[in-house]
C-alpha cells in the first residue's frame, strides 16, 4: 500500500502544474474560483448565478458542487486554483489508502485489504471513465467531482455494512451515504443502492436487517434533502442532454458489450494482461466457498454484481430505467465504478489466496530447514507478485510519463502562446458588455477545434480565464446549454440573441459575420459587435412550444432564420404551459422594438441594470438563461418575467423609458434544510451513543 501511494506521489506531480486543462477539469477548477469568490463576499455558491458556460445557470444547485463548494472555502485563504491542484494530486495518488482503510473496516484481513490498496492505482478499463488514472489526469477526462466522491463511497460502503450486520456506525453510516450523494450524484446511488443490497445479503434475520437498511437509507435521504429537494424541484428547468441522448455516453453500453469486456478482462485490465482480473476471479470463488463463514465476501459480490447490471443501463432495459428516481437524467455507464469498487475487494481477497496457496506449494517442494524454507517461500510469493504487478506497474508508467510530457508541452505553449491572448482578454475585461466566441470546440468541422493553444482549445482557455462565453457547449444543465449547440455562427441574428459581444479568431480566419478589429496581438484577433449586449429590447411574434426534453432542436430552426436579426423573437409554451401574450402584429419594416440606452451587468453577482426606451409594447430580454430564480422589477415595481425563445429571461414593458432591473434569487429553502440534515445528524449520533451503552452492558 505504501509503495502505491508513493509511486502515485511521484508520479503525479506534474498534476501540480498550473496549466489550462483539456476537459471537464476546466468547469471543476472554474467551480472552485467561483465558490471561493462567492464565500469570500458572503454568499452562497447554491443560491448564486454562475454565468460562465451556457448563458448562465444555477450551476451549484443543478450539479454537484459540494465538493466545489469545500475546496473553494480552503481557496478563499490561499490560491483557489493552487487547492483544486493540490486536492486532485492527492485524492488520485493517495487513492490506495482510502481502499486500505475502509477494506479494513469492512473487516477484510490486513493482507487483503492491502493487496486491494496495491492493486487499487492499475485498474484500466475501456471507457476509462472508473477509478482509474485515466478519468482524472490532464490528457485524461477531468471527471473531479467523481474522484472526491470516490473517497467517500467506500466508507459509505462500509460503515453501511456495520450498521446493518452490526447495529454499530449509525451516524457514520448515514453521514457518509448522504456525503456521497452531495459530492456525486451517480456515486450516490451506488451509495444508496449499497444500503439495499446490504440489507438483502448480510448475515441474521431477513425482516430485521432490511429494517436497519431502511432506519439508514432514510436518515441519508433526510441529511442529504438540502441537496436532493432543490433538485427535484428545479427539474423542469434543468436541460436534458439533447445532443448525447441516446448514445452510450449517456445510455450505457448494454449488457452484451459490458459483459463481453468483463469476461475478456477489459472491464479490469484493457490493454494488459488480466492481472486484476484473474485476482478478482479467484477472489469470487473464495467468497462463495467461505459464504457462511464470512458473509461480507457476498455482500462484495452482490454490490459489484448490481453496479454492473445498473451500468447495462437504457441500452439494455430501455424505459425500465424511469422506475430509478431521477433515472432520466443519469450517465447509466458510470456506474461500472461500482463494479470496479467491490472488484478491488475481491481481487484483495484473491491475491491473499493466491499467496496461501503459493505458501503452500513452496513449502511441501522446499527442503524441511526452517530458515531455507522461510526464504524458499519469502522467494517465491516475491516472484509471483513481481511477475504479477510488472505488467501493470509498465502500462501505468507509460501513461504518466505520457501525462507528464503532455503537461509540460503545455506549459511551454502557455509561456508562448498565451500571452497574445491575454492581452485581447484583458481588452475584454476592461471594457464588458457581452460575450466572447472563440469557435466551437466540442464540433470537429468549426474551426474552433483547431484554434489552440498548445493543445487546449481557446475556447476552453476563455473558460481558465474566467470569460464570459458562447461554444464551449453542453457543460451545464441550463436551459440555453442545448440551443447553444445550434448557434449558428453565419447568423447575425444568433450573436444578438446570444449576448456576443467579442469575436476571438485566429488570424487565418475571417470574422464569420461583419465584425470591426479593435486590438491584434501576435496571430491573433479581436473583434467587436459593437450593437450588440446582454440586453435588446425585442418584439414576440410567435410562439415556440418545447421543453427541457427538446428545446435545442425545437429551436434550431428559429436560431437559423433571420427572425433573431430583426429582434422578431418568439415567447416560449413551456412544458405544455401557455406561452406570454405576443407583444404585438409587427411589419417586417416597422423598425425597432426599442433601444437599449445604457447596461450594468454583473452576472456573476447575479445583477443585470438596464436603462431602456420602447417605441411599443415590448419585451427587455436579457441573454440569460432562463429560471425561475429570475426576478425583474420595471421603475423601481416587481414584474412578472417571462420565458423568450429558445429559453431566455424576459420582462414585458410598455412604451415609454423604462429603468429594468434583473436578479436573481436562487432557492430559498436551504436554511430549513440544513436545519433537518443537523437534527438527523443529532438523531443518528444518539441512537450511536445508545448502542455503545448496551453493547457496554
Amino acid at each position: 500500500m505504501g509503495l502505491s501511494t508513493g509511486w502515485g506521489l511521484w508520479h503525479w506531480t506534474p498534476t501540480l502544474r498550473a496549466v489550462p486543462y483539456l476537459d471537464d477539469a476546466t468547469v471543476h477548477e472554474q467551480m472552485v474560483r467561483f465558490a471561493a469568490t462567492r464565500l469570500a463576499a458572503g454568499h452562497s455558491p447554491y443560491t448564486s448565478w454562475f454565468p460562465y458556460l451556457g448563458l448562465g445557470s444555477p450551476q451549484f444547485l443543478h450539479y454537484q458542487g459540494l465538493g466545489a463548494t469545500l475546496a473553494g472555502a480552503l481557496g478563499t485563504g490561499v490560491s483557489p486554483d493552487a487547492v483544486f491542484r493540490w486536492s486532485l494530486y492527492l485524492l488520485l495518488a493517495a487513492w490506495p489508502l482510502a481502499i486500505y482503510l475502509s477494506a479494513r473496516l469492512f473487516s477484510l484481513s490486513p493482507g487483503e485489504s492491502a493487496s486491494a490498496a496495491v492493486l487499487a492505482p492499475f485498474l484500466v478499463s475501456v471507457p476509462q471513465v472508473g477509478y482509474e488514472a485515466k478519468a482524472y489526469i490532464w490528457t485524461g477526462y477531468g471527471v473531479w467531482a467523481q474522484l472526491v466522491a470516490s473517497w467517500a463511497l467506500p466508507f459509505a460502503w462500509a460503515c453501511s455494512w456495520r450498521a446493518v450486520s452490526e447495529r454499530r456506525a449509525w451516524f457514520p453510516a448515514v453521514a457518509l451515504v448522504a456525503l456521497t450523494v452531495a459530492l456525486h450524484f451517480e456515486t450516490g446511488y451506488l451509495a444508496l443502492g449499497g444500503v439495499v443490497v446490504i440489507g438483502l445479503v448480510a448475515d441474521g434475520r431477513l425482516v430485521a436487517r432490511l429494517g436497519r437498511a431502511a432506519v439508514v437509507t432514510a436518515g441519508a435521504v433526510l441529511a442529504s434533502a438540502w441537496v436532493l429537494l432543490p433538485v427535484v424541484v428545479s427539474a423542469p428547468w434543468a436541460a436534458r442532454n439533447q445532443v448525447l441522448a441516446h448514445t452510450a455516453l449517456e445510455d450505457g453500453y448494454g449488457a452484451k458489450q459490458i459483459l463481453s469486456w468483463l469476461f475478456t478482462g477489459r472491464l479490469y485490465d484493457a490493454g494488459r494482461l488480466p492481472v486484476i482480473s484473474v485476482l478478482l476471479a479467484v477472489g469470487l470463488v473464495t467468497a462463495v466457498v467461505h459464504a457462511r463463514r464470512r458473509p461480507v465476501g457476498v455482500a462484495l459480490v452482490a454490490l459489484g454484481a448490481v453496479s454492473l447490471v445498473l451500468s447495462f443501463g437504457r441500452t439494455t432495459f430501455g424505459s425500465l430505467t424511469v422506475l430509478i428516481p431521477g433515472g432520466a437524467d443519469l450517465f447509466m455507464r458510470r456506474f461500472g465504478m461500482g463494479a470496479q469498487l467491490a472488484g478491488l475487494y475481491l481481487a484483495g481477497m484473491g491475491a491473499v489466496t493466491v499467496a496461501r496457496g503459493v505458501t503452500t506449494w513452496a513449502t511441501v517442494v522446499l527442503p524441511r530447514y526452517r530458515i531455507g524454507r522461510q526464504v524458499g517461500v519469502a522467494g517465491a510469493l516475491g516472484v509471483v507478485g513481481v511477475v504479477a504487478l510488472w505488467p501493470l506497474v509498465g502500462q501505468l508508467d507509460g501513461l504518466a510519463g505520457q501525462n507528464a510530457a503532455a503537461v509540460a508541452s503545455q506549459r511551454a505553449s502557455d509561456r508562448g502562446e498565451a500571452a497574445d491572448v491575454d492581452r485581447l482578454l484583458a481588452y475584454v475585461k476592461e471594457h464588458g458588455g457581452g460575450r466572447v466566441y472563440a469557435g466551437m470546440p466540442n464540433n470537429p468541422d468549426n474551426w474552433g477545434s483547431r484554434f489552440t493553444i498548445g493543445a487546449v482549445p481557446v475556447s476552453k482557455y476563455l473558460e481558465a480565464a474566467d470569460v464570459d462565453e458562447v461554444g464551449y457547449t453542453l457543460r451545464t444543465a441550463s436551459l440555453m446549454t442545448d440551443p447553444e449547440y445550434y448557434f449558428d455562427e453565419a447568423n447575425p441574428g444568433d450573436y444578438a440573441l446570444f449576448g456576443i459581444r467579442y469575436l476571438l479568431l485566429p488570424v487565418w480566419e475571417p470574422p464569420p459575420v461583419p465584425a470591426t478589429l479593435v486590438l491584434a496581438a501576435g496571430g491573433d484577433r479581436l473583434y467587436v459587435l459593437p450593437a450588440n449586449g446582454y440586453v435588446r429590447v425585442v418584439d414576440t411574434v410567435g410562439v415556440l412550444s418545447a421543453d427541457r426534453t427538446d428545446v435545442g432542436g425545437r429551436a434550431a430552426a428559429y436560431l437559423d432564420s433571420a427572425l433573431p436579426g430583426q429582434g422578431r423573437y418568439l415567447a416560449v409554451a413551456w412544458a405544455g404551459d401557455r406561452a406570454a401574450p405576443r407583444t404585438a402584429t409587427v411589419a417586417p419594416g416597422a423598425g425597432p422594438a426599442g433601444t437599449v440606452l445604457s447596461t450594468d451587468s454583473a452576472l456573476p453577482d447575479g445583477m443585470v441594470r438596464t436603462s431602456v426606451v420602447a417605441q411599443r409594447r415590448a419585451v427587455v430580454v436579457l441573454s440569460a438563461s432562463y429560471d425561475p430564480g429570475w426576478v425583474a422589477e420595471v421603475d423601481g415595481k416587481r414584474a412578472a418575467t417571462e420565458m423568450v425563445a429558445p429559453a431566455l429571461v424576459g420582462v414585458a414593458v410598455l412604451p415609454g423609458h423604462h429603468d429594468v432591473v434583473f436578479r436573481y434569487q436562487g432557492y430559498q429553502g436551504y436554511p430549513a434544510l440544513f436545519a433537518l440534515a443537523g437534527a438527523v445528524a443529532l438523531i443518528t449520533l444518539a441512537v450511536d451513543a445508545r448502542a455503545r451503552r448496551r453493547a457496554r452492558q
